[in-house]
């Protein structure tokens, strides 16, 4: 049987990593990419190869739209000669960055940056890899708990996520003639290297979100790339339009 393909953005480590290797459990071959850390990169792909799918990682600067004409025809490029033209059938809007500014001293450049990064990037590639999906696939937006809490610091990325939501949900409309099933997935905090490792390396910070999270505990990277990969698989194909807030019951 023909595997399906994922493209999951800013997959080399964190939860982009996490991802492709619950989807490659799911039995996907992945194409992955990543914007400095290609070593990185390179290793994800040994390891999705060990468990027996195919998997690529390309170049991707999703700051910038100027690239994704030539990203889109590297994908397809790799669509023709590897899988024998087939289609993608899950894409996965990982890729992003941390930022903690107050609001009071967030510059324009940076409001910028978060927009281009969480929130143009992804509307437009996700446009332009239009013809390169299925019918019937799956898109997963990446939002985050922020969109619904709020902590000081974060009012840039946490709108720009709350917009990434809304996104979904238009996506979903304008895509489902296609039967393109779009949802966003909300993590909460998560011991991962992302926004400095605040969560992962200060156990007053750890702690902190400890005690208000129903579970307990602060998330790690395998706490949510088995919701994405479900998300983009068969069984979640009654799921649209939704936001999955994935935090333990944070402020619940």
């Amino acid at each position: 049987m023909t595997s399906k393909i994922a493209l999951v953005t800013g997959a080399s480590r964190g939860l982009g990593k996490d991802s492709v290797i619950a989807l490659a459990n799911r039995g996907f071959d992945i194409i992955l990419t990543y914007q400095t850390k290609k070593e990185s990169a390179d290793e994800v792909v040994k390891e999705i190869e060990a468990l027996g799918q195919n998997a690529f990682a390309l170049h991707l600067d999703i700051s910038s739209t100027a690239g994704f004409n030539q990203f889109v025809s590297e994908v397809k490029n790799l669509l023709d000669t590897q899988f024998s033209s087939a289609k993608l059938d899950a894409l996965v809007n990982n890729a992003g960055i941390g930022i903690n500014e107050s609001f009071e001293t967030t510059t324009e450049e940076t409001l910028d940056a978060m927009t281009n990064i969480h929130f143009k990037g992804p509307y437009f590639l996700t446009q332009k890899l239009l013809p390169l999906l299925n019918d019937g696939s799956s898109v997963v937006n990446t939002s985050s708990g922020l969109a619904r809490f709020s902590f000081a610091g974060y009012s840039a990325y946490g709108a720009m996520k709350a917009a990434i939501d809304s996104l979904s949900r238009y996506q979903a409309v304008e895509l489902g003639s296609r039967k393109i099933r779009v949802n966003s997935i909300a993590p909460g905090a998560i011991e991962t290297d992302f926004g400095g490792g605040a969560v992962r390396d200060s156990a007053e910070y750890n702690q902190l979100i400890s005690s208000q999270t129903a579970l307990g505990r602060v998330g790690l990277p395998d706490d949510i790339g088995s919701v994405v990969a479900f998300l983009c698989s068969d069984d979640a194909k009654w799921i649209n339009a939704q936001r999955i807030e994935v935090s333990g019951g944070f402020r619940a």
